[in-house]
């Protein structure tokens, strides 16, 4: 009988998953858990394919294990927990304010951010990836972009942190993610109605379309969707993109020593880094119709956990999936999912990602990782430091 054994909620293989996963893509391409009831598919072609087929793998009941189980209800605009048609229409009406123009115009502002949170510590011995950097830059940027207020942009960063904590909520009975700060984001909507600006919230409430032949512009409801999902989304996954970017560089200082002699690599070491530590590892689907894997047949109503974190790692896709190579080409990696569900605000994620390498090497061209006072933060969405701080 074998031993082998994943539980996403186990703090200890949380830490590291890797071993884990390499023995499931080697010994259970389909794995299944009973304890909380879900198949897991970690091999690099079965994610691929699961996250295009949008027909059988569903989102419409959520992407994580316990949305699914506990039959979450989710407002309306959230279109990570959309299929088409509405998730389509949804869609859409993003896509709008996240052309290659408006992220191209936004690496000034970006690259300011970064000065401001980095100057003042030059000259100092220590840094931390996360408290200095990675919790300052995203939120002020998509605080920026939607118009929330510079004194309320770490209240709503703290308050999405804890809500997807599983250490808060670790021996109670549920491990749902609390809501989102509705009431907060409401106000914001109503200020933004009576004082528009140049900013995508005023963008989305004015925005007009046609739904079901009748162009109407969104609901309440619908914008307390989008503006949650922009505002948690922009926050989390680049945190722990910049948070795995200083860890990852640390284990491979060669890698980073390369980088820190030719900077115009930076750009393919940041795809590189997404998919050595894929700051979202784990996707949760739906099961909407029997289906066969690996001579199992999973039933209708089921859960599969898509692996994405581990499929990076797969060695049949990628020669010497657990080595850092900044100079690896054509980096496929599926760190921002496949199909329809690809992330929006992938090309915003990059950015931010190669900014804030760029902007750390200018100053800091070595470092060390203080492992001993490392904390790593439990969810069971994204992956990623909660405390990281370096030694300069």
């Amino acid at each position: 009988m074998s031993d082998l054994s994943y539980d996403p909620y186990d703090f200890a293989i949380h830490v590291d998953p890797h071993p884990v996963w390499r023995r499931m893509r080697d010994e259970a391409p389909l794995y299944r858990n009973d304890k909380h009831e879900f198949w897991a598919l970690s091999r690099f072609d079965d994610v691929a394919a699961a996250l295009s087929d949008w027909r059988t793998y569903s989102s419409a009941r959520g992407t994580l294990l316990e949305l699914i189980r506990n039959k979450i209800q989710f407002p309306p605009g959230i279109i990570l927990f959309e299929d088409p048609p509405i998730h389509d229409l949804h869609r859409a009406l993003l896509a709008r304010l996240f052309t290659p123009r408006r992220i191209a115009e936004l690496e000034p502002k970006v690259r300011a951010y970064c000065a401001r949170s980095l100057d003042p510590l030059v000259g100092g011995d220590r840094f931390d990836f996360i408290a200095d950097l990675g919790a300052q830059m995203p939120m002020r940027v998509i605080g920026m972009l939607l118009g929330i207020p510079d004194e309320d942009q770490e209240e709503l960063r703290d308050s999405y942190d804890t809500g997807l904590s599983l250490e808060k909520k670790k021996g109670t009975d549920s491990l749902a993610p609390d809501p989102l700060p509705t009431e907060r984001f409401a106000e914001y909507i109503a200020w933004r109605r009576k004082h528009p600006s140049d900013d995508l919230m005023t963008e989305l409430i004015n925005a007009r379309f046609v739904d079901d032949g009748v162009e109407r512009t969104l609901r309440d409801d619908e914008l307390l969707g989008y503006i949650g999902l922009l505002a948690g989304a922009g926050n989390e996954t680049t945190t722990r993109l910049i948070g795995w970017t200083g860890h990852a560089l640390d284990l491979f200082p060669d890698e980073r020593r390369l980088l820190a002699a030719d900077p115009s690599l930076v750009p393919n070491a940041i795809e590189e880094i997404l998919r050595y530590e894929a700051p979202s590892p784990v996707q949760a689907r739906y099961v909407t119709s029997d289906v066969e894997l690996y001579g199992t047949r999973v039933r209708e109503g089921e859960t599969v956990l898509l692996l994405n974190g581990a499929a990076n790692r797969d060695e049949r896709e990628f020669p010497d999936a657990d080595r850092l190579d900044v100079r690896r080409r054509n980096v496929r990696h599926l760190s921002f999912g496949l199909g329809i569900h690809f992330c929006l605000g992938a090309s915003l994620a990059r950015l931010e990602g190669v900014i804030a390498l760029e902007e750390v090497l200018k100053r800091w061209p070595d470092w060390e990782i203080d492992r001993a006072a490392a904390d790593m933060a439990h969810t069971s969405s994204v992956r990623g430091w909660k405390t990281l701080p370096a030694r300069i």
